[in-house]
């Protein structure tokens, strides 16, 4: 091989040098989140403990044992299922768009049944005198990814998305996308609608197209099928 490579031979000898710095151990089948940089190094459940417990007085204007309670079951949850840091993040950047004056979404979802996040002021939706429950939210019987619905305005939208980006790497941030579909039947009532077709025709159309996700308009208009036939009878 050396000789395929000349007045490259150092680099040739360094090959299995580099081969045995190659030595990478993958976590797999485990949830990987990202890490808040915390100031002063500090662990990241205690700085979430400590947010808490502020918000907590300044939601409520006092601590009661209810309030302690419901709390301190919330915090063993979250630091049991590790995920202090993903309350980190979303706290900071729900903060960052309302010290910027984006208007921010009062809560939707599951998360508006989180005390934590209710101190945090990632929602505004007070949870206990609502009776919402945070098991909605994060299940202690069922670990599974938190997921906190955040509504910004248009306007500030992409500043919270350009902040995000910034501060861990744009190479580690993206956007997720919501593909949404009908079946086919679907397909065919909404079209009558916006056509503005009878009811009872589209009806009678949508009834002679087999149910399922994957039932398909082409393969119902081929020969044999009943609404091919219907279609060459009218």
């Amino acid at each position: 091989m050396a000789g395929d490579f000349p007045g490259l031979e150092d680099a040739m000898r360094r090959t299995l040098e580099i081969a045995e710095r190659c030595n990478v151990e993958l976590e797999l089948g485990n949830i990987l989140l990202p890490r808040y940089p915390v100031p002063d190094g500090r662990d990241a459940f205690d700085y979430l403990v400590e947010l808490c417990e502020k918000g907590l007085l300044k939601r409520y204007g006092k601590s009661t044992p209810e309030l302690q309670e419901r709390l301190r079951f919330e915090l063993k949850t979250i630091k049991e299922m590790g995920f202090a840091d993903y309350f980190l993040i979303v706290w900071d950047f729900v903060n960052f768009a309302k010290r910027s004056s984006i208007q921010v979404g009062p809560g939707r979802g599951s998360a508006a049944g989180s005390l934590a996040a209710y101190c945090l002021e990632i929602t505004d939706v007070d949870p206990i005198r609502y009776e919402l429950l945070f098991e909605r939210f994060l299940n202690p019987g069922r670990k599974s990814l938190p997921d906190a619905d955040i509504d910004f305005s248009v306007a500030g939208r992409e500043r919270v998305i350009n902040y995000v980006a910034e501060k861990y790497g744009r190479d580690r941030v993206a956007q997720i996308i919501t593909f949404g579909t009908m079946m086919a039947r679907a397909a065919v009532r909404d079209a009558g609608r916006v056509l503005e077709v009878p009811y009872g025709t589209v009806d009678k159309v949508a009834k002679l197209i087999p149910e399922g996700p994957k039932v398909y308009l082409d393969e119902c208009l081929k020969p044999g099928q009943e609404l091919k036939q219907a279609y060459d009878a009218d």
